[in-house]
């Protein structure tokens, strides 16, 4: 019996066609953009942010600009007031008068009772000014004030005056004190002190003064302060000064007190 021979099936037919996908209903349209090009619109709040935020970055640059504003006429101010001193200086060379105790004359010192005294110092203050275009002008409220180992033993004041430029004056003042009293230690020392010829005191001189320069009548007040530590031989009339360190400066600016400038002789 012969074999039946089948054929083969023939293999199904590939088609190039893509079916399509079923068309979009009517009045609806579909459009696709790439992702990079995706733009997203930002909440409502996000604009009142933006606002708030330039408003701070204006405000601190407006604050900026007027503190730059502000050094920048300080810096100016302060360059303008150097070269105003450089000139005055240079034009009128000032220095500072110099003081010196020239003599000191003393009463009422009785050595036999010391516990309670009354001394009377008369003074003799050497004042030099030796600028070329600077008065001075010594107003009142001054003091000067005689200590023994801190112990205040006369005051008094100066006389008002002005002195010249390029002028060396003497000026003299009286300090009394009354009913002072001291310790036992200090008449001890003051007793030995006269023995060996050695007396040590201390004089503050303290005096308001005005300054001329040039055309210029008056300028704010200023103080001046002398401080001396004196040895004297003996405590008389015909006492002399054996040793003598002073040291003298200004308060300038004295009526606020301002700033202190010491001299030393």
């Amino acid at each position: 019996m012969a074999d039946r021979v089948h054929p083969k099936s023939s293999p199904p037919s590939k088609s190039n066609t893509v079916p399509s996908s079923s068309p979009p209903p009517s009045g609806t349209y579909v459009i696709q953009l790439p992702k990079d090009q995706t733009y997203r619109i930002p909440p409502p709040e996000n604009a009142q942010r933006y606002a708030n935020y330039t408003r701070r970055k204006s405000r601190r640059c407006g604050c900026c600009c007027c503190l730059c504003w502000f050094i920048g006429i300080l810096f100016t101010l302060i360059v303008l007031m150097a070269i105003a001193a450089g000139v005055f200086y240079l034009i009128v060379r000032p220095e500072a008068p110099k003081y010196a105790i020239d003599r000191v004359s003393v009463k009422g010192m009785n050595l036999t009772s010391l516990s309670t005294i009354s001394p009377e110092f008369d003074v003799s203050v050497k004042a030099d000014n030796g600028n070329k275009k600077i008065g001075i002008y010594y107003e009142s409220d001054s003091s000067v004030e005689m200590f023994y180992r801190g112990v205040s033993l006369c005051k008094g004041v100066l006389p008002a005056f002005y002195q010249p430029s390029n002028n060396v004056t003497v000026f003299q003042t009286v300090l009394k004190g009354n009913g002072i009293e001291l310790v036992r230690s200090d008449q001890r020392a003051l007793v030995n002190a006269v023995t060996k010829g050695s007396v040590p005191l201390t004089l503050k001189l303290r005096a308001p003064v005005k300054i001329r320069v040039g055309s210029v009548k008056k300028t704010w007040k200023v103080r001046v302060k002398v401080d001396c530590d004196l040895t004297v031989d003996q405590l008389t009339a015909q006492a002399k000064i054996v040793d003598r360190d002073c040291s003298y400066g200004f308060d300038l600016g004295y009526e606020n007190h301002y700033l202190d400038l010491g001299i030393w002789d």
